[in-house]
């Protein structure tokens, strides 16, 4: 919630009359006091407390100096010390509380303000404290029951409904909250309190027309008002205009340079709009006010990555994976990097370390069996494939590159079996087409590999390679004139393909087309000059 209630006040009640000589150091300690001198009041009365002259009136005395002079721990120590006395005294653990709650320990100031309302249940502000305290602790539930009962003995009262709402709001009950939070704003329509809650409300409902709604009227009363500038760069985010949300982010940092957030969404609409120099810029802003933020540093990575600066974003992702080790983002981006950039055994080492912190990352295990696979590492790419299908058993691209992996290892029946299964499963699958196209050229049977070859072309499976592949293979079946268009097509995608070159001038010479043939000769030569060795006879050693 964006805002808390206001801490009770420590109040004023007639002071017991004391007895002994303390009697007559508290009365200099009065006088000290009224002359606005409160540290030589305070002095008194530490001496007394020192000469074991002290009575419960003398430690509320030195509670109360303590309090003015911002000593609240002190101030505490002081009015325990009352408590102890005094243990039915309410106003002595009400003060306390107080007390407590000013040095920020609010699971003591709780404990002191439940005392007090025991003592005293007509106390509203012990009731309103203790709620407050509940508030804080998280514990929203028994703030809810306690602005209840501060309602019972006043009805209206403004604090405990604007803290009823607030316990509504934790408690995910929106509805309720909104209708009390107006109740507010009719009784009080420049009260920005229930405004920012309203903002936060509507954020978190996804309710970005209330956001809106409120974050316009919150910035009529309050020109800079932190709240309503993010809620309205959630709504520009949300409606998809980055401009805008970046205006209000650059609005908001620019009242706020330290505000994390608005740095960081900056970034972010930056990053949507695809303007990789701002965001950067923005994360390194971000960064400087929240050092080890994991999200910033990855962001800031893919950044830098987008900006071509490779260095500087494998910094950025290890700064994140340092800042939390529990984070995978940053590491999972690392990897990729790495892998990207051809540091394979780098990028191997940190999918493995993806793997111990998660072991059901199959993601990670599928990069590592085809940067084992890419490398010849046949066997270990087996293991990899394997562990995926073990996880994932329906896993098309795991089935087919564990089946190219048994292919490598010369265990073809597997890798057959594997291909099948996949076509079985998806027909359509070129990677399971190419596959058995090529396993079909492997072992001879020409008819099969042009079969598979066919069904590549009809399903848009165009590449160079596939209509050279199937070329060779009409060829290969005496179908010379299918042979010549598709080695054609091949060569209208790359016009330097010298064994389509080479294949496509010796059908041509055979139909009597010589200049064509020796033309596209001449090219295929130009392409790959090591195809003159041995045209003037056998190589010479």
């Amino acid at each position: 919630m964006s805002a808390s209630l206001q801490s009770p006040r420590l109040q004023n009640s007639v002071a017991e009359k004391p007895a002994g000589d303390g009697a007559g150091i508290l009365a200099r300690a009065v006088a000290l006091h009224l002359a606005g001198k409160r540290e030589e009041a305070l002095e008194q009365l530490q001496a007394a407390v020192s000469a074991r002259q002290s009575s419960a009136e003398i430690h509320r005395a030195m509670g109360h100096i303590q309090f003015e002079l911002g000593r609240f721990d002190a101030a505490a120590e002081s009015y325990g010390a009352l408590t102890r006395i005094k243990p039915q005294y309410a106003k002595g653990w009400f003060d306390l509380a107080v007390c407590m709650e000013r040095a920020g320990d609010w699971d003591k100031a709780a404990e002191a303000f439940q005392t007090a309302s025991t003592l005293d249940a007509a106390n509203l502000d012990a009731h309103l404290g203790l709620a407050v305290c509940y508030l804080r602790l998280e514990d929203p539930k028994s703030a809810l029951r306690g602005f209840e009962r501060c309602l019972e003995l006043s009805a209206g009262h403004e604090d405990a409904l604007f803290g009823k709402a607030a316990a509504l709001q934790s408690l995910g009950e929106y509805d309720q909250a909104v209708a009390l939070y107006m109740k507010l704003l009719e009784q009080n329509p420049e009260s920005d309190e229930p405004l920012s809650n309203l903002i936060l409300i509507g954020i978190s409902k996804r309710d970005y027309d209330m956001v809106r709604e409120y974050s316009e009227r919150m910035l009529e009363l309050r020109p800079d008002s932190t709240v309503a500038l993010e809620g309205l760069a959630a709504w520009a985010c949300a409606a998809g205009d980055q401009a805008l949300a970046a205006k209000f982010c650059t609005l908001l940092v620019s009242s706020v340079p330290s505000h994390f957030e608005g740095w960081f969404n900056l970034a972010l609409a930056h990053q949507k709009a695809g303007r990789w120099q701002q965001a950067a810029e923005s994360y390194e802003e971000a960064l400087k006010v929240r050092p080890q933020s994991a999200e910033a540093f990855t962001n800031l990575g893919i950044a830098r990555e987008q900006l071509g600066e490779t260095a500087a974003a494998r910094s950025a992702y290890e700064r994140a994976a340092h800042a939390d080790p529990a984070s995978l983002a940053p590491v999972w981006n690392l990897a990729l990097l790495l892998e990207r950039g051809g540091q394979t055994d780098e990028a191997e080492r940190w999918y493995r370390y993806v793997l111990e912190k998660s072991p059901k990352e199959d993601e990670a295990r599928f990069r590592l069996g085809y940067i084992r696979l890419t490398r010849g590492d046949h066997r270990a790419a087996v293991e990899a494939f394997e562990s995926c299908l073990k996880y994932r058993p329906q896993w098309p691209e795991a089935a087919a590159n564990l089946a190219l992996a048994y292919s490598g290892l010369g265990d073809r029946v597997r890798a057959e079996k594997l291909y099948e299964k996949v076509l079985e499963a998806d027909p359509r699958s070129l990677d399971a087409l190419r596959g058995l196209a090529s396993l079909a050229i492997q072992s001879s049977d020409y008819d099969a590999a042009l079969e598979y070859h066919v069904r590549l072309i009809d399903l848009g499976e165009r590449s160079p390679e596939v209509l050279y592949n199937a070329g060779l293979m009409y060829e290969k079946s005496d179908q010379p004139e299918k042979a010549v268009r598709l080695y054609r097509d091949a060569l209208a995608l790359q016009p330097d393909m010298p064994e389509a070159l080479l294949n496509l001038g010796r059908i041509l010479e055979s139909t009597g087309k010589t200049d064509e043939a020796r033309s596209c000769w001449s090219k295929a030569l130009e392409a790959e000059p090591a195809l003159a060795q041995g045209y003037f006879g056998p190589a010479i050693d």
